[in-house]
């Protein structure tokens, strides 16, 4: 039965929320809407009364895509509303921060994005899921990713056709490289010789820099080179890389004020170096991340860059063995990117080895706010929050923050 609803807030994954609570797709605040109720999701949605907030999706494929949730709202509406996640996130743990205005990354600007394709009877479909679906919808005219990376699709559709099944997908990810596309392809059918050569023959037809299966380079016409300062990377295949370059920017740059001018720093989490070794031009940096390989990508960027300072590297999983207060003892601040599960381990040690400056980067609001309320109990302040919106259009939210000890030098 068709009902009327009015949203009252937006939820962390971008749904207007009404009375009930009742979850309604693509709403605004203050709207009056009528749709189905099905369990606690509104289907069939009409707007009523439109926010003065509503705007057109500037992507004609908004409706049927499922990549982008907020292009209905105006970017000051966003905006705000993704400045508001953080401070809430904040307030639940009793802390209020000075946050900076919002630094949003352009659109066309995504250099990394995984597509969901298939096989077909004609051929192949590459693009994103449909909203909470299977459907794959093409997205030709996107406005998300940036234009060097739509080549892929073609590349993608091409894959497929070779060793694609018609009974599942494939996952593949492009990647922006310095010299071309990175192509990295899950979901596959096992490799075997005519396939293998099938695949090279692809990596040179379209000319591609370099190109994975299931974990296996196949071949590699250059090494996709990713640049972080002065240093030239070859990240490993699928390894993490900033969505957009234009966000790492400007979340190196709150790093780089927030550490200032210590002279020897701990990169923990630090990937392929993204933070270490444009540190690395100015204080010794000591670089710990999970993986080897991303690892060892990192120590060869560092050993071919001219004029950096000491990087040492180790490979560590620092949600079970984080650095401990006597490993630490030597920084004058350290810096933190873990994933959305946050650092609650290595921020417990952190917190007793007492490190004078910390520069928290963080891809969720909530675990960023828990481990802030474990530091700022051992004494820390947090001086202040730059939130960073690479995903544009989307409810996802990142940030970096600055940390210091209520008393530095004391003791």
């Amino acid at each position: 039965m068709i009902q009327e609803y009015h949203i009252r807030r937006l939820g962390h994954h971008g749904d207007g929320i009404a009375d009930g609570p009742v979850f309604a797709p693509r709403t605004l605040p203050g709207e009056t809407v009528t749709g189905t109720l099905e369990g606690d999701r509104l289907t069939d949605i009409r707007i009523i009364d439109p926010s003065a907030d509503r705007v057109s999706p500037p992507c004609r494929h908004y409706k049927a895509c499922g990549g982008c949730q907020l292009q209905h709202a105006s970017d000051a509406f966003v905006a705000e509303w993704k400045q508001e996640v953080v401070r809430n996130a904040l307030a639940a743990q009793g802390i209020e921060a000075d946050l900076r205005p919002i630094h949003t990354s352009p659109p066309q600007s995504r250099r990394r994005a995984t597509l969901a394709v298939r096989r077909t009877k004609k051929g192949a479909l590459a693009g994103f899921h449909a909203r909470a679906s299977d459907v794959i919808t093409e997205i030709p005219g996107c406005q998300l990713l940036h234009s060097d990376l739509m080549a892929g699709l073609a590349v993608a559709r091409d894959l497929a056709t070779l060793g694609g099944s018609r009974k599942g997908e494939l996952d593949v990810t492009l990647t922006l490289s310095e010299v071309g596309l990175d192509i990295s392809v899950t979901g596959g059918k096992p490799l075997d010789g005519p396939l293998e050569l099938a695949l090279a023959q692809a990596t040179e037809r379209h000319r591609l820099a370099r190109l994975s299966w299931d974990g296996e380079v196949i071949a590699t016409r250059e090494p996709p080179v990713q640049r972080f300062g002065s240093a030239a990377v070859v990240p490993p295949p699928g390894a993490f890389l900033q969505a957009t370059q234009d966000g790492e920017h400007a979340l190196l740059a709150a790093v780089q004020e927030a550490v200032g001018d210590a002279a020897r720093l701990a990169d923990l989490f630090a990937g392929c170096g993204t933070f270490s070794l444009p540190l690395a031009e100015r204080a010794e940096v000591h670089a710990v991340e999970g993986t080897r390989a991303m690892v060892e990508a990192m120590d060869q960027g560092w050993r071919r860059a001219p004029s950096l300072k000491k990087l040492t590297t180790e490979a560590r999983d620092l949600f079970r063995r984080p650095l401990m207060p006597d490993e630490l003892a030597r920084f004058e601040a350290a810096v933190l990117d873990p994933p959305r599960a946050g650092a609650e381990a290595q921020v417990n040690e952190l917190a007793q080895a007492r490190v004078p400056v910390l520069a928290y980067v963080s891809c969720n609001p909530t675990t960023f706010a828990r481990d802030a309320r474990t530091l700022t109990a051992a004494g820390y302040r947090l001086d202040w929050v730059q939130v960073v919106d690479q995903f544009r259009w989307s409810p996802h939210v990142e940030l970096a923050a600055r940390l210091t000890l209520d008393h530095i030098g004391e003791g």
